[in-house]
């Protein structure tokens, strides 16, 4: 079997997602193909894995490709790709997304999924997903392809629309969604057996229940805590717990994103807002810098010391691979086409993320039914600037990239129509070949 890593530089990931591969038995004999357009980073990967690999018995085998040229070779015969990019990178790409805006007088906090940041994060990335699909097509029409980059409804969603390939968006942020809520409320002793039910789009899906071990509704009790949490001025995770105050939902991803994803929270005339909520201003580039520091130490280290044994991870790909191989049921949050409107207040091109059944057929989206109304409306005011950016990268029609802009909750929040479509044709250039041109 071949399992072939598109962004393979991506060494963390690599190895936590391939390391957790090398944990199965059914797994661990695989091809482990390795591609990326940075020789220098594939080889840290390699290196890496390779001693894991030895480390865990010597089993299968990996194989490295880089650049275009090699990349039928790394996708041929593939049963899974994983796909984990960034095109463009810290520097030039994000630094752009961040710092055109801000002349404007718009702020971002992570500015991967939505607003600006992520409309010119997909419009870079979907012409590189769509020349994988194309390859796909070719040499392994039948794999499944586990995409793991941002936006992720925006890129799922134009592979599930406009490829042939299998595609399935993961995301870890259902996976420790009722945790984080626990925790930040004292209520770890809750977490042995919870039960929950969560549903959405990607990093606004809600957590519609959640029960104790023995089927009790833990709602109420969140409920009661929530305004001392709010009371905290240290506490971070603020505009989640709002949700819960306002929405009667808490959702999925951290509060930093859905600051972003919704026009209350980042407000230039409001600006004790920010201490209010303790909202991490262009966080993303902060983080970047220092994982770029942090991975160089790491990797010093690393090779003077070896590497720390691995022990598998809560990521879904592994134990989808596993699952589907070894025909064995298992539950995952996916993100998939609204296909027979599994989200019934949602439209079917829409990309969501619902409850999914893996077995050796695959993977099986569970029909949800309708959301709460407030809910929905939070995340059909997010659909709508996804589905236009899938527009705009299909049909290369720059009004649709406006459109997406001006229908942004954040940044229509904060600026005129005139203002915003400067932004973006600012943005675009400041891009340059990163982005196709556009009519």
């Amino acid at each position: 079997m071949k399992i072939t890593f598109m962004g393979a530089g991506s060494t963390v990931f690599a190895r936590n997602v391939i390391g957790d591969c090398m944990c199965v038995e059914s797994l661990r004999d695989s091809v482990f193909a390795l591609y990326d357009i940075d020789a220098e980073r594939i080889e840290e990967s390699r290196v890496i894995l390779e001693a894991m690999r030895k480390q865990k018995g010597g089993f299968g085998k990996i194989e490295c490709y880089v650049g275009a040229q090699q990349r039928k070779a790394a996708l041929k015969d593939a049963s899974f790709v994983v796909n984990a990019i960034q095109v463009g990178g810290y520097d030039p790409c994000t630094i752009i997304d961040f710092e055109v805006p801000k002349k404007y007088g718009l702020r971002q906090t992570i500015g991967d999924t939505l607003g600006v940041g992520g409309i010119m994060r997909a419009l870079r990335t979907i012409p590189v997903m769509e020349d994988f699909a194309k390859d796909m097509a070719e040499v392994c029409p039948d794999a499944l392809l586990l995409n793991y980059t941002n936006p992720m409804a925006m890129l799922t969603g134009y592979m599930q629309l406009y490829t042939p390939v299998k595609t399935v968006g993961l995301c870890h942020s259902v996976q420790v969604c009722s945790e984080s809520l626990l925790k930040s409320l004292d209520m770890e002793d809750k977490l042995d057996g919870v039960v929950d039910v969560i549903a959405g789009i990607n990093h606004m899906a809600w957590l519609l229940e959640i029960k104790d071990k023995d089927g009790n509704d833990l709602y109420p009790e969140i409920k009661s805590r929530v305004d001392a949490y709010m009371q905290n001025p240290d506490a971070t995770n603020k505009v989640r717990m709002d949700y819960i105050r306002n929405f009667g939902y808490y959702c999925t991803e951290s509060s930093e994103h859905n600051a972003e994803y919704n026009p209350y929270y980042i407000k230039s005339k409001y600006p004790e807002l920010i201490q209010k909520y303790n909202i991490p201003l262009d966080e993303y580039p902060r983080r970047c810098t220092e994982q770029i520091d942090s991975w160089k130490k790491e990797y010093a280290e690393l090779k003077e010391n070896g590497i720390k044994e691995h022990t598998r991870s809560i990521e879904y790909a592994s134990h989808i691979m596993q699952s589907i191989v070894e025909n064995k049921p298992y539950q995952i949050g996916g993100n998939v086409l609204n296909t027979g409107h599994l989200i019934s207040n949602f439209p079917e091109n829409a990309c969501v993320e619902v409850p999914c059944l893996v077995n050796g057929s695959g993977i099986t989206p569970c029909r949800v039914g309708t959301l709460p109304l407030a809910c929905a409306a939070l995340n059909m005011s997010n659909i709508a600037v996804q589905l236009l950016t899938i527009e705009a990268a299909k049909t290369r029609k720059k009004e649709y990239i406006y459109q997406a802009a001006m229908l942004d909750p954040h940044t229509a929040s904060e600026l005129d129509i005139d203002t915003i479509k400067k932004m973006v044709d600012e943005l675009i250039t400041s891009h340059g070949d990163y982005l196709p041109k556009y009519n």
